[in-house]
């Protein structure tokens, strides 16, 4: 089988779950420590502004982009199951589709979604908010570390073919 359709999807997918890596990085990292200290009712905020702006910004297409670039080299993967960097690729591929995209749509959008439906100002803002920021923040670590594991077993992957 032909190293172009890999190379052309695994250079792909590695840069993207790099940039995912790095925002959901920076997240754990401090901009959720920086909202937290800001208030409640300032972070609620702040971070629905950050929710309603990111899916109009060049992290949706990286985010939709890359996950279906994982999705490809899943199966390509499995096609090619003898050969040097499919075990990598897949691997990559389940490690980034579970840990960074099935997380999101199952953890933190519906927190975000709660996040938006509760007035910063009302009285229960400050319990949702210190809710919100823990559970958010462990599942964003959650796909740090995913996006950052596939971004090293795609690296890998190229290398191996």
């Amino acid at each position: 089988m032909s190293q172009l359709p890999t190379s052309s999807l695994l250079w792909p997918a590695a840069i993207g779950c790099g940039l995912m890596a790095g925002v959901y990085f920076a997240f754990s990292a401090f901009v959720m420590i920086a909202l937290d200290r800001a208030g409640h009712a300032h972070g609620i905020a702040v971070m629905n502004a950050i929710n309603i702006a990111i899916v109009k910004s060049p992290f949706m297409p990286v985010f939709l982009g890359t996950s279906l670039v994982c999705a490809a080299l899943s199966l390509l993967a499995l096609l090619r199951w003898n050969q040097p960097g499919a075990l990598l690729m897949l691997a990559g591929s389940v490690v980034y589709v579970a840990g960074m995209f099935l997380v999101t749509v199952a953890f933190n959008v519906p927190l975000n979604e709660a996040l938006s439906a509760v007035d910063p100002s009302s009285p229960a803002a400050a319990p949702l908010w210190g809710h919100y920021l823990k559970h958010w923040t462990f599942w964003n670590h959650v796909r740090t570390v995913a996006s950052t594991a596939a971004c090293a077993l795609f690296i890998a992957a190229i290398a191996a073919t």
